[in-house]
């Protein structure tokens, strides 16, 4: 039955996916014929056909290789090979400059719908479940034994490993915190805003501890080490901060909430994967180094589809989760999926959609320059000059995807039990 699971979970979240790329496909080719371009062709997958018909003169089908989509838009440059004297004059690079905008920023567009509106189920039927801290000063729920790197988390402590500050300090699990370094501790935010603050810094724990059924005061002194870490639960970007090694006893808190609550929660997502994209590049590479053994597979590393499906199957097939717990957590795997694609197309290089964007807005600012100069109209943009450029993206993409599809198979990223 837990196979069935499983599969029940991966199956899932490649309908989810696949309909997802369908969309963002129909996002380029409505716009695209709404404008006159022609578009003969919207096709999910590739390689050989397996099924299509033909519409309004758009051939629509699935091929072979479910592993993305397409939609052939003609004329997208003017020194297209295929573009015939028939095509020209609903080639797309005639279109206004707004038009091309519109058609190219449709399909990723799409797909940050497409998280909005799961994301809004989500967050409005089932809530955003987090782990808070329980009220009041914190009781330690776990001490780490030893220092691990952020981005190893989840591994066991290794030999090498410098003890942690609180091991040293003695703190066990149950413990009180009272007071840090002299400061009153009334809560887990401020006890955390204290360590994170102290460097590597002496620091001098007051807590309390049950001994035969009374309360016993106690007080440890330690230093704090400087470890890269989040600063909140909620911001995931790393800082350089003070770290003690304790973890608060916690309960789950269910937040529901409507778009703009969906808004809210989404701009910070928007926000982490910008900065997951500037480091896409380093993360990429240390997932090759967890590949040939150099070093750990790091928890916040990305992850292909195949990664994806695992997480889905294994979310899927947990006996310890209920049925709607598992629900949301695929669908919102979907939506994450949806929005990372999302950014990660309008960023402005070609062969992305964000490169054909850029070249619109040029093609309007040399336009308009030319217009207010009084000077002859220099034409329309001619995107194969940045071929170049679209070779060098397009082979990251394709490294990028099989180094992350091995990883996922060989290295997997171990999830959090």
């Amino acid at each position: 039955m837990t196979s069935l699971y499983y599969l029940l979970g991966v199956l899932l979240f490649a309908v989810l996916l696949l309909a997802s790329i369908g969309l963002h496909e129909f996002g380029h080719l409505i716009p695209a014929k709404k404008f006159g371009a022609r578009v003969p062709q919207w096709f999910i997958g590739f390689g050989p056909t397996l099924w299509s018909f033909t519409r309004r003169g758009t051939e629509y089908g699935i091929k072979a290789a479910p592993l993305g989509g397409y939609v052939r838009i003609v004329g997208m440059v003017p020194s297209d090979p295929n573009l015939t004297e028939e095509d020209e004059p609903r080639a797309f690079y005639r279109l206004a400059w707004w038009k091309k905008v519109i058609v190219m920023a449709g399909g990723p567009t799409v797909n940050l719908l497409i998280a909005f509106v799961i994301f809004s189920f989500v967050f409005g039927i089932h809530g955003l479940q987090s782990l808070e801290a329980l009220p009041g000063k914190p009781v330690i729920e776990s001490v780490s034994k030893c220092v691990i790197p952020y981005s190893e988390s989840g591994r066991a402590c290794k030999p090498t490993d410098p003890p942690a500050p609180a091991y040293e300090a003695g703190l066990r699990p149950g413990d009180v915190i009272t007071s840090f370094n002299g400061t009153p501790v009334t809560g887990w935010d401020q006890l955390r805003s204290l360590i994170q603050g102290n460097a590597a810094g002496t620091a001098v724990i007051g807590y309390e501890r049950e001994l035969n059924g009374h309360w016993v005061a106690h007080t440890g002194t330690t230093s704090t080490t400087v470890e890269a870490r989040p600063t909140s639960d909620t911001d995931l970007t790393l800082h350089q901060v003070g770290f003690l090694g304790v973890s608060p006893k916690s309960h789950v808190v269910t937040t529901h909430g409507g778009p703009v609550f969906t808004i809210q929660q989404m701009g910070g997502m928007i926000r982490d994967s910008a900065v997951a994209l500037v480091h896409l590049p380093q993360k990429v590479w240390g997932v090759a180094e967890a590949i040939v053994g150099a070093k750990p597979r790091a928890a916040d590393s990305p992850m292909s589809i195949v990664g994806g499906g695992r997480v889905a199957g294994e979310t899927a097939s947990a006996s310890d989760i209920d049925v709607s717990d598992k629900l949301a957590s695929l669908f919102s795997l979907a939506a994450g999926f949806n929005l990372f694609i999302g950014i990660l197309n309008f960023v402005p290089l070609l062969p992305l959609d964000g490169g054909h964007i850029a070249s619109a807005l040029w093609e309007a600012l040399r336009r308009g320059l030319a217009w207010l100069r009084r000077r002859p109209d220099p034409g329309f943009v001619d995107a194969t000059k940045l071929l170049p450029i679209a070779y060098v993206v397009g082979a990251f993409l394709l490294l990028m995807g099989a180094v992350l599809i091995v990883g996922d198979i060989v290295v997997p990223v171990n999830l959090p039990s």
